[in-house]
């Protein structure tokens, strides 16, 4: 299996301050995934501090 989380960082929010809304965001969705069972399919559009969409993680089947 493999885990992708991709974020765009164009974002207004990401531009201003890439470092901090980057963290809050891997903050947020890494205490987020207990409640994924973390299998091939698994995943979530990720939002901005502001709740636009910026991207999305996923977890894919490697075979």
């Amino acid at each position: 299996m493999r885990f992708l989380l991709e974020v765009t960082m164009d974002d207004e929010a990401l531009a201003k301050d890439p470092a901090g809304e980057l963290g809050r965001i891997l903050r947020y969705w890494g205490g987020n995934l207990r409640h994924y069972a973390l299998a091939p399919g698994d995943g979530s559009v990720i939002h901005d501090s502001e709740y636009r969409e910026v991207g999305r993680w996923g977890v894919e089947d490697t075979d």
